[in-house]
């Protein structure tokens, strides 16, 4: 009997419920700890003063075992542990978990995770359209000096605006203008998810699960295809829904000078209302063709 990669991927119960690319570059399952995923801080020089007020409002993302106060422990997927990406209690406010890599060739990129949302179970009620949004990033350079680019696609799902619930997939391809942060000439910054720009992907309405009261939740399935060596996205699918992103821009900077070969992911969430939403993320796969 020939056994293949695939047949050993789809043998492990961690690894069977992702599709991976050829090579993993990294899997986190969150029983096992934190894999990396931090707090965005917001960029400073000599004094936390001169660091952009939305990012001064992150909050570090959390371990959590989803508990809430009715029924005790929800937990993850298959385990304990989810992390928690949690905003404070403030309409409009966001906060955001990272992880912080590099690339080693530029090829087809795969990110697959699974996630759920909530807010703040502080009343009998559903509470549907408290949580504006939740989504995700990448925060991409070039690796080379010569015609080097800044390249974040971004993709979130506006769940509620204004009392309204969208259910939508939108992208952005704007940003603020940079920044000079100190007096150094070596740091900078941009608010790319400013509250503006945000564009519907066609085709992107979705109704996704929302249990019946506050405090239940449902996990969802997540997959998103980039391409590092055209620096364009590809496919995302969430759940049953497959979309087509070929044609969809996203935000392109000039490069920086200290950011060569930069794959960062983030997670972020955006309140609706002045009470706190959580993200919670169970394990989540990157993967490469190469």
């Amino acid at each position: 009997m020939t056994v293949t990669l695939q047949d050993l991927r789809l043998a492990d119960p961690r690894l069977s419920r992702f599709e991976p690319m050829r090579r993993i570059i990294c899997f986190d399952d969150f029983d096992r700890g934190y894999c990396g995923w931090t707090q965005l801080v917001g960029n400073y020089e000599h004094t936390l003063d001169s660091m952009t007020p939305s990012y001064a409002a992150h909050t570090h993302p959390q371990l959590a075992t989803v508990s809430h106060w009715d029924a005790g422990t929800h937990g993850g997927v298959d385990g304990t542990y989810a992390l928690k990406i949690a905003t404070r209690p403030k309409r409009g406010i966001r906060s955001t978990a990272i992880k912080r890599l590099t690339f080693r060739q530029a090829g087809p990129i795969r990110l697959e995770f699974y996630f759920t949302f909530k807010p703040e179970a502080t009343e009998l009620r559903l509470s549907e359209t408290d949580v504006r949004s939740v989504g995700f990033l990448y925060d991409l350079q070039t690796g080379h000096e010569q015609d080097g680019l800044r390249v974040m696609p971004h993709i979130r799902f506006l769940n509620a605006e204004d009392g309204r619930h969208i259910q939508r997939w939108q992208y952005k391809d704007e940003t603020t203008p940079l920044r000079a942060i100190g007096t150094e000439g070596k740091t900078a910054t941009h608010d790319h998810l400013a509250p503006f720009g945000w564009k519907d992907i066609p085709g992107g309405e979705q109704k996704l699960c929302y249990n019946e009261i506050p405090t239940k939740i449902n996990w969802h399935y997540m997959r998103f295809d980039f391409d590092l060596a055209a620096m364009r996205m590809i496919e995302m699918q969430c759940n049953d829904r497959r979309y087509d992103l070929a044609g969809i821009p996203s935000i392109v900077i000039p490069a920086m000078r200290n950011l060569w070969c930069m794959l960062n992911l983030v997670f972020f969430a955006e309140a609706e209302t002045d009470k706190r939403v959580f993200l919670y993320i169970d394990s989540v796969c990157l993967s490469g063709e190469f």
